[in-house]
């Protein structure tokens, strides 16, 4: 079981620091979290009862290929993954030469977690279109990987072309979402697959049968990762369960969980706070493991 850190809703000016402490502690990659601008959405946020998003203008968004960068040049072997990167709401070669660079400048940590999205606003501010937004990514996939791989490539109207820099490791793609076509998605095109809500067992069990049945349709019999978020609590027996079930990572905030005594010594929000239940959750959990 590989402990990924859920870094969504982190302050800008945390990040290089919890990407030190994340390293030292033994988490094996890092998550952040892409949203282009926070507005009015008239789109209905599918992960929350009342359709509002959980977060408001102040929450923080930055770049997530800009981030990995700055956290790159800090750390040696912590991985990085955006949880999910919205690719449709950009262009082809956008999105090709941000994760390209950052693969190359992180020596081969990054990992491309990639969504369709919910948020037709963004797809509108720019340019892209919603409606079609699975169909397009279905085609970006082979075309990125073809892109990163340093081979030219024929795209419509366009004349061959290819892309430098590019990474000297094939970039993992791992697709989230739990939907039918997302599940599909992952079997037929990913590396891996990321949850994106935080599962019960019983919520779990039905998906993992789901994408099983796809990635067998699919004739998949390679290593394929699942990144799947638990709502439990922190326990190395509990862990080692869905292991069997073929979990082979999870994704954790420790600061979530952080005891009365450990708000009132460092303080709500704090990066102290962050690294302190880092740092208890890795002694108590992924040295155990």
């Amino acid at each position: 079981m590989r402990f990924w850190l859920g870094a969504s809703f982190v302050d800008t000016d945390q990040f290089v620091e919890l990407a030190r402490a994340a390293e030292r502690c033994g988490f094996d990659t890092l998550t952040l979290s892409d949203h282009l601008f926070y507005a009015d959405f008239a789109s209905p946020y599918p992960y929350s009862r009342s359709g509002r998003p959980r977060w408001d203008a102040r929450t923080h968004w930055p770049d997530v290929w800009v981030t990995i960068g700055a956290m790159a040049a800090v750390t040696t072997s912590l991985r990085f993954s955006p949880n999910v990167y919205i690719a449709p709401a950009r262009d082809l070669f956008t999105v090709a030469k941000q994760v390209s660079t950052a693969a190359v400048l992180s020596k081969d940590r990054v990992t491309f977690g990639v969504g369709v999205g919910w948020c037709k606003e963004e797809f509108v501010a720019t340019g892209q279109d919603f409606h079609t937004r699975g169909r397009r990514l279905d085609a970006m996939l082979p075309a990125l990987r073809s892109l990163w791989a340093g081979e030219t490539v024929a795209l419509d109207g366009l004349p061959e072309l290819s892309i430098s820099p590019t990474p000297a490791r094939p970039i993992p793609v791992y697709v989230g979402g739990d939907s039918e076509a997302a599940l599909r998605r992952a079997a037929r095109l990913g590396d891996g697959w990321i949850g994106n809500r935080i599962y019960t067992e019983e919520q779990l069990d039905p998906v993992l049968d789901t994408l099983r049945r796809h990635l067998a349709e699919n004739g998949r019999t390679e290593p394929f990762d699942i990144i799947a978020p638990l709502a439990v609590l922190p326990d190395a027996d509990t862990y080692r369960r869905f292991a069997a079930k073929g979990v082979t990572g999870t994704m954790a905030a420790p600061w979530w969980l952080a005891t009365p005594e450990e708000k009132a010594r460092y303080g709500e929000g704090t990066l102290e706070l962050k690294i302190a239940t880092m740092e208890r959750f890795a002694e108590e959990v992924i040295a155990k493991l």
